[in-house]
């Protein structure tokens, strides 16, 4: 395990993946304007992606989805099955876009659209690489219920459950449920009258029971087994 670069002092690395020169100088010029923030190396393909994760380990990873070479979903589902712990936050165009959905289910922490404000990608890169909290919770929960209610019912929800589920506590069953809903620790704390310290002990014990890598891969496996449901669509 990599320890947490913003509790450390050490800067945020960051690679950037992305087929557009362009794109990659502004982000560039936007996160290394600021503290604490690195830029390692960039990659146009997804095999230099791949490849540049596995030589610089950085801590987060800018994946554009649409890249020659391997695209940008096969590479982050490269690079999550490997050693390397990088967090990976999908670049996408549209929020409710198919491959923001593959990402995440590849693996991916998060995903950004491309226009995004300066500051909110600054701090979605700060957030990542802290493993504390999902990006933009409610705008992926909105993505995650779009995609199931798009599924065959027969494919909406396994008909075994996984296995692993009936090693969750009741606590921790209805916390997972809290947070494929998008509530923040805090919104958690207050719902089950617990401290956040409390909150954040009962995540961990899920994610490693689960086998899942960060908060947003546990919204992914909530909607996946059929935990949380869809609401009707507007």
């Amino acid at each position: 395990m990599t320890t947490n670069p913003t509790t450390q002092g050490a800067p945020i690395r960051v690679l950037l993946a992305d087929d557009q020169p362009l794109l990659r100088m502004g982000f560039r010029l936007i996160l290394e304007g600021e503290p604490n923030l690195e830029v390692v190396g960039e990659a146009g393909t997804g095999e230099e992606a791949v490849r540049l994760a596995g030589r610089l380990v950085p801590d987060v990873i800018l994946m554009d989805v649409r890249m020659p070479l391997g695209d940008g979903i096969e590479a982050t589902r490269r690079i999550t099955a490997s050693a390397v712990a990088s967090r990976i936050i999908i670049l996408t165009t549209f929020d409710l876009d198919e491959y923001a959905f593959a990402g995440l289910q590849a693996g991916a922490s998060a995903f950004l659209l491309k226009d995004v404000a300066p500051s909110d990608l600054v701090s979605a890169v700060r957030v990542v690489a802290s493993g504390d909290a999902v990006v933009a919770p409610r705008v992926t929960q909105r993505l995650l219920e779009t995609y199931v209610r798009s599924l065959a019912p027969a494919q909406a929800a396994p008909a075994v459950p996984d296995k692993r589920l009936a090693d969750l506590t009741p606590r921790e069953r209805e916390v997972l449920e809290a947070v494929a809903e998008g509530l923040s620790n805090a919104e958690l704390a207050k719902r089950f009258f617990l401290s956040e310290a409390t909150v954040k002990t009962h995540v961990r014990r899920i994610l490693m029971k689960l086998g899942l890598r960060d908060r947003v891969q546990a919204v992914v496996y909530a909607y996946e087994n059929g935990i949380v449901v869809p609401g009707p669509a507007h």
